[in-house]
């Protein structure tokens, strides 16, 4: 990290996970164990915890994201968020692009880009994803797979969004809910390439003033030693979200 020039932030994605009053109950546990955090601390919760989670963190320095949202205002949609929905319950952040949402439900980059926009002409801020599948690891196409996510899922975002208003979650998907981790040199070799990729799209200070995550399998555990890399500014946390004491671990590592 460096956090000198930006941001670190420690994201939850708690996924199809916890009521309403579960949330407020895992919120509680963890407002006192990050108050002191040096670090931005998000939760990302089921759309139905939403308002719960908005009430729980109140007075605190924990802030609620969406899963996902779509690109419309409203329309013929069923089933589906706006952000003007998301807005109206108090979410701050959305997270946009996730390995599931694209492998279960056929998100591409073209809509990534446009959920992106409208996030981001709403007023929310974005946690995107990106990140290569494992065949594509073992094809040597990484850095081609994540530069054309990228590119698509940016295109058209300004130069001030991206700096002020996007994290970029790393997220290999071969490293997500499987328990394996990518070694924190291939995520710090990632991650950096990505920074490389966003200063060609946007110039070098844009690059440097971007949060760039590392998601898949970041655990109390293994936190230190990829949070220690220059260009791993904090984490998209899956499982580890769902238990305060491991979360706040996590969190106390981004804090150092």
């Amino acid at each position: 990290m460096k956090k000198n020039v930006r941001k670190a932030v420690i994201a939850g994605n708690w996924k199809m996970n916890k009521t309403p009053a579960e949330a407020i109950e895992l919120i509680d546990a963890i407002k006192p164990l990050v108050k002191d955090a040096d670090c931005d601390v998000v939760v990302g919760v089921p759309y139905v915890c939403i308002p719960a989670a908005v009430e729980a963190v109140k007075g605190s320095n924990i802030k609620v994201s969406a899963e996902n949202v779509h690109w419309a205002e409203s329309g013929a949609f069923t089933g589906e968020i706006s952000v003007p929905m998301l807005k109206a319950v108090g979410a701050e952040y959305v997270i946009i692009g996730h390995s599931e949402r694209r492998q279960y439900f056929g998100e591409t980059d073209e809509t990534v880009n446009l959920r992106t926009k409208a996030a981001l002409a709403g007023g929310l801020k974005v946690i995107l994803c990106v990140g290569e599948l494992l065949a594509e690891r073992e094809q040597g196409i990484t850095f081609e797979t994540v530069s054309k996510q990228i590119k698509i899922d940016l295109a058209g975002v300004s130069a001030e969004d991206v700096k002020n208003n996007v994290i970029v979650a790393y997220e290999p998907v071969w490293a997500i809910g499987t328990g394996k981790t990518a070694t924190s040199d291939q995520a710090e070799e990632v991650n950096a390439y990505i920074r490389t990729v966003i200063a060609g799209l946007y110039g070098e200070e844009v690059a440097e003033g971007t949060t760039i995550q590392y998601g898949g399998s970041m655990n109390a555990a293994n936190a230190d030693e990829l949070l220690s890399k220059v260009n791993v500014d904090g984490g998209l946390i899956g499982g580890a979200s769902l238990k305060a004491n491991d979360f706040a671990a996590i969190v106390a590592a981004a804090s150092k």
